[in-house]
């Protein structure tokens, strides 16, 4: 009879842990999913239907504002594939080195409903070719 308790004893603490894991999992992938769009997906959408997102585009030549009180940047966010489809973007926050017109950079926010800019969290740039590892032969 005690060989019998020990295992169930095993058993429940399988099923527990388990259980917590599968909770853990599913709350952080339900809370951090954010969606990876275009320029063009992101304005065929309401800003309640696009909520919080991930957009990819390329920084338009023209109209690259730094903030004057420091850190941010206000600029044209280009549709990667159809360059007249273009979203402004505000984003408070340091500026990454690579930051420059013609950039393909990823932006992460929600639109204003207000101004109907993007309000970008984070800005990260692609990494330009020249770091790339050449192919040798």
């Amino acid at each position: 009879m005690a060989k019998k308790n020990g295992k169930s004893v095993y058993i429940a603490a399988l099923l527990l842990f388990l259980g917590g894991l599968g909770y853990l999992l599913f709350t952080g992938f339900s809370q951090n999913s954010v969606y990876f769009l275009e320029v063009s997906e992101a304005l065929a959408m309401t800003p309640d239907q696009l909520g919080s997102a991930r957009l990819f585009g390329t920084v338009k030549a023209d109209n690259i504002k730094r903030h004057e009180e420091g850190l941010g940047v206000n600029f044209i966010l280009e549709d990667a594939n159809d360059k007249s489809l273009v979203l402004p973007v505000v984003f408070k926050g340091a500026v990454p080195d690579t930051f420059k017109a013609g950039a393909e950079v990823i932006v992460e926010g929600n639109i204003d409903d207000a101004t109907k800019a993007f309000q970008a969290r984070t800005l990260m740039t692609k990494c330009p070719s020249k770091y790339e590892k050449k192919n040798r032969e």
